[in-house]
């Protein structure tokens, strides 16, 4: 998924596999990607596709391929999209049967009163906090204290990636995960301090090969790992499935806010998202 926050787009998108293409073409291998293309979209479907190539060539599956154990069914949250108090706790409310860990995108004034709606409308749901780079630094102490207060799990983001050196300064009565900060292994050393958990995202990391990496790195130095994704179909959520069983939290929902999934998609039931069949990917 193209993600303009990054600058990409279709066409930029596009335009970095087709420079690739005499490379892949001569036989390059998922390793020459890291040279050929830069973390995102670009790389991360090439690197996915050439790991479904190898699968459906040899006859494995690409977990094996990776000496991975065979992935299980994990329970993935569900998003609900920023909107008033009123409107979030209505959607918490239709939600919360079938998926009892919620994630909230929040980050604009008036989330505390959002926060308390919420929890009084499901109050023994999980609750994921994505700040989505909002809050200021004026306002993280009144932000974490009302997180705190309502028994939030996690906060995702809380301040603008390459502005955050101030939650090294702060106690974290929420542990705090890094998402726009953390794109590949180049990032983690900066983020120790600031955060307790990353957010992988193979459209960030620029495929299922650094994201292995990434997160055994990430495990090495003691941060929880997320699991998470832009809003993209099912194939684009299966690779990702292979690193969700080590995760403390999984955010897979993408293909639950389509109009329209792939053919072969993704098998949803209740909270919990399945590993796909061969058809689709791997």
């Amino acid at each position: 998924m193209p993600y303009a926050r990054y600058g990409e787009s279709i066409e930029s998108v596009v335009t970095q596999i087709e420079s690739a293409r005499a490379s892949i073409e001569d036989g390059a291998e998922r390793s020459d990607l890291q040279q050929l293309l830069p973390a995102g979209a670009a790389r991360n479907a090439l690197d996915c596709a050439l790991w479904d190539f190898e699968a459906k060539r040899s006859g494995r599956r690409v977990y094996e391929i990776a000496g991975l154990p065979a992935p299980s069914p994990v329970v993935t949250a569900f998003t609900l999209s920023l909107g008033t108090a009123e409107e979030m706790a209505a959607a918490a409310v239709a939600a919360a049967p079938r998926h009892p860990l919620l994630k909230l995108k929040l980050g604009a004034a008036g989330d505390s009163e959002r926060l308390a709606a919420i929890r009084a409308a499901v109050p023994s749901a999980t609750l994921i906090v994505d700040a989505n780079e909002g809050w200021r630094a004026d306002t993280l102490a009144e932000n974490f204290a009302a997180c705190a207060n309502y028994g939030v799990a996690l906060i995702e983001q809380p301040l603008p990636a390459g502005a955050d050196d101030v939650l090294a300064r702060i106690a974290h009565p929420v542990p705090l995960c890094a998402d726009e900060s953390l794109h590949d292994r180049s990032d983690l050393g900066s983020l120790i301090g600031r955060y307790e958990a990353i957010n992988i995202k193979l459209d960030k990391a620029g495929g299922l090969t650094e994201a292995l990496a990434l997160q055994k790195e990430a495990e090495r130095q003691g941060l929880d790992v997320m699991i998470g994704c832009m809003v993209a179909s099912s194939l684009a959520m299966a690779p990702a499935l292979l690193l969700a069983g080590h995760a403390a939290f999984v955010d897979l929902d993408g293909p639950l806010l389509l109009a329209q999934d792939r053919e072969n998609g993704l098998r949803y039931e209740g909270a919990e998202v399945y590993p796909p069949v061969s058809a689709l990917w791997g």
